[in-house]
């Protein structure tokens, strides 16, 4: 006999939801929420805006000491969009605040992480939207905020997330390609990509009912997608299937230049690979670059920023800002 605690759906080890409307998140584990606060190791400052408070819409900037101290010093600025399979993370979490605070130092860049509503409470395209209202937040050349108006160089602007983060990315800037009067952006950093599709790909048959990622499985990404994307059309959705027949043209991304980050063990490797092959045979103009950590798996960086295959990471993408 059903009761007010039956389960609806459920995500192993992600989300489970109950007739009665709980939800309940299962972090595996997850990350603990941190305060914005200044960053002695890094020499970082950070700091919490609101951008749409009747919808929760927020952001959290970072700002290297070094350039707080130039007043007249201009620097690039990241929009930065979380991951979590649209339904888990936050920008206020330790593990962003970690990686963001290095990030921000070594690369000596503002930026401003985005925490968008979360689905099922809100399903897609909701995150969507929320993202683009905080990008055009920040590319506006807001006078809403000290940091940006005075260090922000808004002609070398970036667009980049982590897994479901880099999913988001990637709409963005197709959505700058083909949004009229609006000004192309300088890159885009899409790390470990939440991208997935019907048809399997080679490290996926490897790996399906031989789970060795401790991050995702096949069977959890066949429930995903449509569990936070209600009415969608399935998993071939070009929202999560850029490459399906019928998907907008990676040739109409608004940007100069872009790079893939794919991890050698991540089940999502071969997803990010196939972006970066997509992106360079589309006709796109600009300039696209790969890199693989080889013996990583998913988003380990956020995990263990301090490892050598993290700071290589870093390294690379501090280059690829200047």
């Amino acid at each position: 006999m059903a009761t007010n605690n039956e389960v609806i759906w459920e995500v192993a080890n992600y989300l489970r939801v109950y007739k009665d409307g709980q939800i309940e998140r299962l972090a595996h584990p997850g990350p603990d929420f941190v305060h914005a606060a200044y960053d002695p190791i890094n020499g970082v400052s950070s700091k919490d805006i609101t951008i749409d408070p009747k919808n929760n819409v927020s952001a959290r900037l970072y700002l290297p000491k070094q350039v707080e101290n130039q007043p007249e010093k201009k620097v690039p600025v990241l929009v930065y969009y979380h991951g979590g399979c649209f339904c888990l993370g936050s920008a206020f979490s330790s593990w962003n605040q970690n990686y963001l605070n290095s990030l921000s130092s070594k690369g000596n860049i503002i930026i401003a992480s985005v925490e968008y509503r979360l689905a099922p409470e809100h399903p897609l395209p909701t995150g969507y939207e929320d993202s683009w209202q905080a990008l055009q937040w920040v590319v506006s050349e807001t006078k809403n905020d000290a940091w940006l108006q005075n260090h922000a160089d808004f002609g070398r602007v970036f667009v980049g997330g982590d897994s479901a983060g880099g999913n988001i990315a990637h709409h963005m800037v197709m959505k700058i390609g083909s949004s009229e009067g609006m000004k192309v952006i300088k890159g885009m950093v899409l790390a470990h990509p939440y991208f997935w599709g019907i048809e399997r790909l080679e490290c996926e048959i490897a790996k399906a009912g031989n789970e060795s990622s401790k991050v995702l499985t096949v069977d959890e990404l066949d429930k995903m997608w449509p569990s936070v994307c209600p009415g969608t059309s399935g998993n071939d959705d070009d929202r999560i299937n850029p490459f399906v027949e019928g998907a907008p043209s990676l040739a109409g991304l608004g940007c100069e230049k872009v790079m893939v980050c794919v991890a050698g063990k991540d089940l999502l490797r071969d997803r990010g690979r196939v972006y970066y092959e997509n992106l360079k045979g589309s006709g796109w103009k600009g300039m696209v670059g790969l890199l693989e950590s080889q013996g990583e798996d998913h988003c380990f960086y956020l995990l263990n920023p301090g490892c050598d295959k993290a700071l290589e990471m870093i390294k690379v993408l501090v280059d690829f800002f200047k």
